[in-house]
């Protein structure tokens, strides 16, 4: 085997080469640039001015009054909503958790046979674009839509009730969008679960409860942990639920970067710190928790 990976490796470089274009070129680049222009000047008809300036972080972080002569305090209107889209981006993940792991474990204990046509019919909404599913769920809960209709109709419900543009609107559109991203890891997870450990624990006169939280969580936890991530981390930054479902009062940071890219109106340098500033609370998370993983393992 020894001999077989030494004839590979001379291969080895020259085959990522690709690899590391396709990441420099659409990953890193980007990045860069964005945090080039977050330190940029705002050119007033839009686009930026090459002079170099800390005035985009200092909008976010300071006011000084409307007139900019007043003594410098700290700007709670960007951090309200940076936490607002935590808390969303939060409250979507436990969801997601809650219905996917019950979700993943229902496919991965099917028979074999059956499981592909269980993840089959998971992904089919996904075939559609994520702008039109979207707008289909406005549609479905707007005042006299059908959900409305059809519980007034039945007696539950005397008028329609106020749905769109709601947090809880925002919350059902996050949701909907990113939990197969939970169901997948966690399915992958449990399918490799050895079950016979279970049998072992009830054997020992353990409750499914005791079960459940001292060996199938610890096994299956992984997939847990890249189902979050996965589910969390494009909530924070998205956009097109906060717009087309929530209202002005559950404006979200995905939002507050896409309305400073539009038009002329909007504010290059100031879009570019804010994404800066997210993509560094959310390297800083991710990295902690690699730290963890790594102590975690090394025990």
């Amino acid at each position: 085997m020894a001999g077989q990976d030494d004839n590979w490796r001379p291969l080895v470089r020259p085959l990522l080469i690709p690899t590391w274009v396709v990441v420099g070129a659409f990953a890193l680049l980007p990045v860069l640039l964005m945090a080039v222009y977050s330190f940029l000047t705002k050119e007033f008809r839009g686009g930026v001015i090459w002079d170099f300036t800390l005035a985009a972080y200092d909008q976010f972080f300071v006011t000084r009054g409307l007139f900019g002569d007043e003594p410098a305090q700290l700007e709670w209107t960007y951090i309200s909503i940076f936490w607002r889209s935590l808390w969303q981006a939060g409250v979507c993940t436990i969801l997601c958790l809650m219905v996917g792991f019950p979700t993943a474990w229902f496919i991965a204990t099917r028979p074999a046979q059956t499981r592909g046509i269980w993840l089959f019919l998971i992904t089919i909404p996904y075939w559609v674009n994520l702008l039109i599913r979207t707008v289909s769920l406005k549609f479905l809960i707007r005042d006299n839509g059908p959900l409305n209709e059809s519980l007034m109709s039945i007696g539950l419900i005397d008028g329609p009730l106020p749905l769109v543009n709601t947090n809880l609107a925002v919350q059902l559109g996050l949701f909907y969008s990113y939990l197969p991203f939970m169901v997948l890891p966690i399915y992958a997870a449990v399918e490799r679960y050895n079950f016979a450990l279970s049998e072992a624990a009830s054997d020992l006169y353990a409750t499914r409860w005791t079960t459940l939280r001292e060996i199938v969580l610890p096994v299956v936890k992984p997939g847990i942990i890249a189902g979050c991530i996965l589910v969390f981390v494009p909530a924070l930054g998205a956009f097109l639920a906060p717009d087309l479902l929530g209202g002005a009062k559950t404006f979200m940071i995905g939002s507050l970067i896409d309305e400073q890219f539009r038009g002329s109106q909007g504010n290059w340098p100031f879009g570019a710190a804010v994404s800066m500033i997210l993509l560094t609370l959310v390297l800083v998370a991710l990295l902690l928790h690699a730290r963890a993983a790594g102590r975690e393992g090394a025990r």
